[in-house]
């Protein structure tokens, strides 16, 4: 059975399963509890004072706002290159933070408290005006000293040199030392060349000094020596690794020292677990004892991994060292889980559930030991206790590890004791690359319930540090964590679309083959839908595969007039019964069709595919907004169209009561870059508020919402209520002329919207409203105290995903100065390894534009800025694809000034401008200047610059070091004003009301009979 069999099964059956599996009781208990309290009073008793961070940490958790302006400014301020920017950053953090009055307050402190507590407490001074007596300069120094004591906390050298030699005083310790040379993941093949020559530099010289305790070792991350480490690049990832990972294997068995690789995010383990079994196997490597993997016991499937590398080494005969970790990114699983709308959470919801697991894989691997080396990571002396308990009188066939920094009174002890080896791991890198690292560390041992924070105030007693988590967990009423819902049930008072996890190979290898089956080779048709029938008229036009313009899909029929007069009057009929029935059921009705389009996923997805160019992963997310906006109308609607109304404030003696009510027909047209999503988001917001509507889709993904329009119908939508209308502009511009257009809602370009306006104003009759969401020349600021790492991935993404073609898609880039080198180097290097493909293989990074008139005016586009501007890079695309089908390489120039932009150009072409710091204001002027006001994104870790260009930028959605795509429904409430559209913004609470009039009755009460609920009131 595949491990992501495991990935996400329930909880508490899984709690259930583990107390059953664990040999714990009574007097099992006891004992580890007599010897954790033991522990834990010697930890106490000790003089040696504790380390710095530490202290640090006991003075300033992580629910303070000292704790947190430490971690902002450890992760961020080392790596700023520029001063201007690093006081920005100073001042930004210490703004609300009172370091004076808490520093020292542990009896003297020691020196990182007292010189993060001097930098601190001045920067807080000189808000106040001290500034100009000591100096920003002085501050600045203070700080950096002080992050680079912190550093030195974490990280035992700079480089693998001066640690190893900072290492001889953990030998004479009798400490083993496993080195970590720091390092996130690469994002380029530069970057991963890098890191594979310093761990091959790092290997060599640990072979070099092999005297002292123990066998050394290192720790490799496979991020690191590989740029594209995912699952859907399994095809190239997989070997390219296997090789790196087998030559730094050979290279530490040839030094006789021991490797291991360690644990990332959840949805790696897989094709992680292809790779080390590839090297582990391989002869090449002897009787080389020394290769491992770390196993994190927070994941539900951690006990069936051991069982799984249990049975490997028993087959391969040689030893396989497994270190046992908690876990360092169970925050990103809870929402990664959430945002996919997951059926469950890989990871144990409960920290107390994790111990138990911990406990419960740790007996398997001691039970193990003939051929798994058990390695337990671990600082606190409840698990130090158990594990030895669980270990009898074995003492050499395990060991415990603990961090370069922490922990280390406990781990002396068991040194001492000669209880068990023990393993120091410990980074070593420059300062900068600590950043991530560290902040990671933070997060795990800074929380109220860590036991480094624990053992280190006095006020929690030694039974409560060392409770028992196996009684603890048995306990609870629920094994779940009663403060994190299902990832279904994050939203109040109605569920969230379902995803699935794409990299579960098992599972999305059947979906892709359900998809082709449900669209390949079928022969669909398009055509006006009106009352439920079919009305073909002329000859059709033939749609083809964008990714292969050979392959033709189906037929779309256009509209005539006939049709679309006919489509008007039993949309008349429909609205006067539909607009008089209850809330409540138009609501059902549309929760109806959400579920219907869950059941139906596979071939809507195959369809948004074929028809529109998207990736499966751009489909998955847009058949669950589309679900998303069902179900968030019917929940507004309810409420909104309640036949009670809302009853208004008044004098006594009268009954005032407002409610409101559909307008009659709208016009909904929708546009080929959403073909679903907007599809469905208009139309049910329409319908929601008692609407009649005709819909008319893109003519290029017509089939789309063709088959969308019958689930409509199906979901309990009168035929006479909703209809389609199929066709190309012309037929749009004569649905807009109808005299019984109520509204109309449209989703295109600016000058479609533009041209709609004008013609509705000029219409006889009634003042028609007029919904537009149109497009952007969307911008993103970075500073220099953003993380290039991030900020390239995040460009990449809101760039080019979905080939560019969505109106939040990011067009220019506002790079500071000081950092735009590095960041267009990073830039050129990730979009080299984009791949550009048909669309229905998971592989595919990018697919088609929509259609060569498209394609035509990116090339255009182009080749102006050949003339103006410098090219950065192109994603690389073979003849043979660009020749097959409507591909576009997406591209990335640099340019002198926004204001060389004429308009939006609409696709993977992304423009990059420098900008100097002191000139900040500029580049907000001139993206105010373009006229759009859709979205921007800020890359900054300074709360009062984001504050500042989120409030100066005139744009509806403002995105704070994210990607700038990716509304949710309910969550970012989507749409711009000025040239990017009238709003109100779909996906908000004030979008159906748009879509109806509102109607006050005011009732006297005092003309039946007299105002007898004031008469009550009398004395």
């Amino acid at each position: 059975m595949s491990l992501s069999a495991h990935l996400y099964e329930d909880e508490a059956t899984n709690v259930e399963i583990m107390l059953e599996t664990l040999s714990w009781d009574d007097e099992r208990a006891a004992r580890v509890e007599a010897r954790a309290i033991d522990l834990v009073e010697r930890v106490r008793k000790t003089k040696r004072k504790p380390g710095e961070l530490e202290s640090f940490l006991q003075q300033f958790g992580l629910q303070s706002e000292e704790g947190l302006a430490l971690m902002t400014l450890a992760e961020a301020l080392l790596r700023i290159p520029d001063t201007h920017t690093a006081d920005l950053l100073i001042k930004d953090k210490m703004a609300a933070a009172d370091w004076l009055s808490k520093q020292g307050s542990n009896g003297g402190g020691d020196i990182l408290t007292k010189a993060a507590g001097f930098g601190l407490s001045i920067t807080k001074k000189t808000l106040g005006g001290a500034l100009a007596r000591v100096g920003a300069p002085v501050i600045r120094k203070a700080l950096v000293e002080a992050m680079r004591m912190m550093g030195r906390q974490f990280v035992l050298g700079r480089t693998i040199e001066e640690g190893i030699k900072n290492a001889q005083a953990y030998k004479k310790k009798g400490y083993r030392v496993s080195y970590d040379m720091l390092g996130e993941g690469a994002r380029t093949m530069k970057d991963a060349d890098h890191y594979f020559a310093v761990y091959k530099n790092a290997i060599n010289e640990i072979g070099k000094n092999l005297e002292g305790a123990g066998t050394p070792g290192i720790s490799v991350k496979l991020s690191a020596l590989y740029p594209r480490y995912e699952f859907a690049q399994r095809e190239h990832c997989v070997s390219a690794l296997t090789e790196k990972l087998l030559t730094l294997a050979q290279l530490a068995a040839e030094k006789k020292i021991a490797l291991t690789v360690d644990a990332e995010e959840v949805d790696r383990l897989e094709i992680s677990l292809e790779i080390i079994e590839a090297v582990y196997k391989d002869d090449s490597l002897g009787d080389w004892k020394g290769f491992g993997l770390a196993v994190q016991a927070y994941q539900k499937r951690a006990y069936a991994l051991i069982n799984r590398l249990s049975d490997m080494a028993y087959a391969t005969k040689r030893r396989l060292s497994v270190r046992l970790v908690k876990g360092a990114y169970w925050d990103t699983e809870i929402k990664r889980a959430q945002i996919l709308g997951l059926s469950d959470y890989p990871v144990y919801s409960r920290k107390v559930n994790t111990d138990l697991s911990f406990l419960t894989c740790a007996e398997k691997l001691l039970a193990s030991r003939d051929y798994l080396y058990p390695m337990f990571a671990t600082h606190n002396a409840q698990t130090v206790a158990a594990i030895m308990e669980m270990a009898g009188n074995d003492r050499d066939n395990f060991e415990f590890q603990r961090l370069h920094g922490m922990g280390e009174t406990l781990h002396d002890l068991v040194i001492n004791d000669n209880v068990a080896n023990v393993t120091v791991y410990a980074p070593c890198g420059s300062h900068e690359d600590l950043l991530p690292y560290l902040v990671r560390r933070l997060l795990e041992n800074g929380a109220n319930s860590s036991f480094v924070y624990q053992i280190l105030d006095a006020n929690t007693p030694p039974e409560t540090i060392a409770a028992d988590p196996v009684k603890k967990a048995a306990n609870h009423n629920t094994k779940r964590h009663p403060h994190i819902p299902m990832p279904h049930d994050i939203y109040p008072n109605r569920v969230n679309a379902a995803g699935f996890d794409i990299t579960d190979e098992t599972l999305i290898t059947g979906f892709i083959a359900d998809m082709k089956k449900a669209v390949d080779g079928r022969d669909f048709e398009a055509s006006p839908l009106v009352n439920g029938q079919v009305m073909k008229s002329g000859a059709p036009r033939v749609i083809t595969n964008p990714a292969d313009s050979t392959q033709e899909i189906g037929r779309v029929y256009d509209a005539d007039d006939k049709a679309i007069d006919t489509a008007f009057s039993f949309a008349h009929e429909g609205f006067e019964n539909w607009t008089r029935t209850p809330a409540d059921d138009r609501a059902a009705a549309l929760e109806k069709f959400a579920d219907l389009m869950e059941q139906h996923k596979e071939e809507l997805m195959g369809l948004c595919v074929r028809e529109a160019g998207k990736t499966i992963e751009d489909a998955l997310g847009e058949i669950r907004e589309a679900v998303d906006f069902c179900r968030y109308y019917a929940l507004r609607g309810r409420h909104d169209f309640s036949a009670a109304g809302t009853v208004m404030p008044g004098p006594t003696g009268e009954h005032n009561v407002l409610t409101m009510h559909g307008r009659g027909t709208w016009v909904c047209i929708s546009p080929w870059n959403f073909p679903l999503a907007i599809f469905v988001g208009q139309v049910t917001a329409a319908l929601m508020a008692g609407n009649a509507v005709i819909a008319k889709p893109a003519e290029q993904t017509s089939l789309v919402a063709m088959r969308t329009a019958e689930l409509i119908h199906e979901a309990g939508v009168p035929t006479d209520v909703f209809h389609l209308i199929t066709g190309d502009g012309h037929v749009g511009a004569a649905l807009i002329a109808h005299k019984d257009v109520a509204g109309v809602a449209f989703t295109g370009s600016t000058e479609a919207a533009k041209h709609i306006n004008r013609a509705l104003a000029e219409k006889n009759g009634a003042i028609v409203p007029l919904i537009a969401e149109t497009g952007g020349q969307n911008a993103m600021i970075v500073d220099s105290s953003a993380l290039s790492e991030q900020v390239v991935d995040d460009v990449i993404t809101s760039a080019f995903g979905s080939a560019g073609q969505r109106c939040s898609a990011l067009r220019v880039l506002c790079v500071q100065d000081e950092v735009a080198d590095k960041i267009m180097e990073m830039l050129a290097g990730a979009m080299a390894l984009q791949v550009i493909g048909d669309p229905m293989a998971l592989s595919s990074d990018l697919g088609p534009v929509i259609d060569d008139a498209a394609r035509g005016i990116l090339q255009n586009h182009v080749t102006k800025l050949e003339g103006m501007a410098r090219k950065i890079a192109e994603v690389p695309l073979s003849d043979e694809r660009a020749a097959k089908g409507c591909f576009f390489a997406p591209v990335a120039y640099e340019i002198e000034s926004i204001d060389q932009l004429e308009r939006e150009v609409f696709g993977p072409v992304l423009h990059v401008v420098r900008y100097k710091s002191d000139r900040l204001e500029d580049i907000l002027t001139q993206i105010n200047a373009t006229g759009y006001g859709l979205t921007c994104g800020v890359h900054s870790r300074i709360s009062s610059s984001v504050r500042h260009v989120t409030q100066r930028l005139d744009v509806g959605n403002a995105y704070v070091n994210r990607t700038t795509i990716g509304a949710v429904v309910g969550v970012q409430p989507f749409g711009g004003s000025g040239l990017s559209g009238t709003g109100p913004k779909a996906g908000g609470p004030n979008y159906l009301p748009r879509f109806a009039h509102e109607k006050v009755v005011s009732t006297d009460t005092t003309r039946q009979g007299g105002n007898a609920s004031l008469v009550t009131l009398i004395e």
